[in-house]
């Protein structure tokens, strides 16, 4: 990620938050380099477990030519995919985790490398989420594929 593009993802992401200046600052002095940041108003977050995460984001990574941000934790154990607001409230995937309006998320500084979570798909800055339709197709193929015991690895 070239150093405007992490400028405009910081801006992005730093938008939703109450205070974006306050935002920036823990970004820059947490030593984790992480921030807390509302979900539901310029994204929602659906998080997979991370057996079906990281086999969905292959799957995805084929269907569109970039995924929006993709968040993982540490060891993987959970993926979060940034979709559109409001699509929490609509969602009702079994083993599906949502943040939606009034839920925060961890979110690390585009860019660096942090102790826990990280970027998968780091943002970008163009507010491209992705769509929680391909998304759905996206798990449902990566499920097809770990019960037939073809499971995808990331590198």
């Amino acid at each position: 990620m070239t150093g405007s593009g992490v400028k405009t993802a910081v801006e992005w992401l730093a938008s939703v938050a109450p205070d974006p200046d306050a935002c920036r600052w823990e970004w820059e002095r947490n030593p984790l380099g992480v921030a807390l940041l509302p979900a539901g108003r310029r994204w929602d977050v659906l998080i997979l477990p991370g057996e079906l995460g990281c086999p969905t984001l292959d799957v995805l990574s084929r269907l569109v030519t970039r995924p929006g941000p993709v968040l993982a934790d540490f060891g993987e154990a959970r993926t979060g995919f940034f979709v559109p607001p409001g699509t929490a409230a609509r969602w009702l995937g079994t083993g599906v985790r949502s943040a939606g309006r009034g839920t925060w998320i961890v979110v690390p500084y585009p860019g660096r490398v942090t102790g826990g979570v990280r970027w998968l798909i780091p943002p970008d800055g163009s507010g491209a989420l992705t769509d929680a339709s391909l998304l759905e197709l996206a798990m449902h193929e990566a499920a097809g594929q770990l019960a037939r015991g073809q499971g995808g690895q990331r590198s």
